[in-house]
């Protein structure tokens, strides 16, 4: 008996007091804040609602944001799985150093980021000087939002994928090589399934975060009404305006898409985990 609670003693004791613990940190950081929206958009009736997250300019709003994010999760899918494929299998100087530039989207202030990369694609900029010899526009344009989200958003993708990659044995490529598959068949055969569940997670968690990205993108939009404006931008407009009852509406429908794009991530990572674990 002595042995069988000694198997079983956690090693942090107390799950009811640490239990109790999480959920009221849960509830006042996440759910009470959460539930706020709710509340304030109760305030009007839901004809009002249905008016104001439908107008023709919240829509175009809704698409810009739609359209630009699932294009930066996409890009960034494919950098990151490089990204993360070079720090993992490769030795170079100064590799621990771009290892932590990965991660300087995360420490850096977006609005920093926004003003960085407004000045590099403006057509007096670097970069935006490059382009626009070819006619083609980056700041103030769709393409200007999407590289903005690709900044972003790159480093969920790199360190979702990093960790799995690092803990690929190289023996099973040897394998795959010795029984006489080439390069791209030991990719897609081999490496590809174990680390497509990490990948959708990354892709999707930069999804939601472009798709709620503010700072990074509203000085490079331009802020166009039905061109470049995003929902975030919607939301701030209303807030100035002190139009409160129509930003928490707006916020309740972004809050509604983030939970849905949660769960569909969940059941993405839960079948590409079964579909693995069947083929190993």
């Amino acid at each position: 008996m002595t042995a069988f609670m000694r198997k079983n003693k956690r090693v942090i004791p107390g799950f009811g007091l640490s239990f109790g613990v999480t959920v009221a940190a849960l509830g006042f950081i996440v759910l009470i804040p959460l539930c706020s929206l709710v509340v304030f958009s109760s305030g009007i009736s839901f004809k009002e609602f249905a008016a104001v997250v439908t107008s023709p300019r919240v829509r175009a709003s809704y698409l810009v944001s739609f359209e630009t994010s699932l294009i930066a999760a996409v890009i960034d899918a494919c950098l990151g799985l490089i990204l993360a494929w070079t720090l993992v299998r490769y030795d170079f100087p100064g590799k621990k150093i771009m290892n932590g530039v990965i991660e300087l989207p995360f420490a850096l202030p977006t609005a920093v980021a926004g003003i960085a990369l407004t000045h590099l694609t403006t057509t007096n900029g670097w970069v935006g000087s490059l382009f626009a010899k070819f006619g083609i526009e980056i700041a103030y344009t769709r393409i200007g939002i999407t590289t903005a989200l690709v900044f972003i958003g790159i480093p969920f993708v790199v360190r979702a994928t990093q960790p799995v990659l690092a803990k690929l044995d190289v023996q099973y490529e040897e394998a795959a090589r010795i029984l006489g598959a080439n390069g791209r068949q030991t990719m897609m055969d081999v490496i590809f399934p174990e680390i497509l569940p990490a990948l959708v997670g990354g892709f999707t968690l930069s999804f939601a975060r472009g798709l709620g990205e503010y700072g990074s993108v509203v000085f490079i939009a331009g802020n166009q009404p039905y061109k470049t404006e995003i929902a975030p931008l919607m939301i701030m407009s209303k807030l100035q305006e002190y139009d409160y009852a129509s930003a928490t509406s707006i916020a309740l429908v972004m809050l509604l898409v983030a939970f849905l794009i949660l769960f569909i991530n969940a059941v993405l990572q839960s079948r590409t985990s079964k579909i693995v674990s069947g083929i190993s």
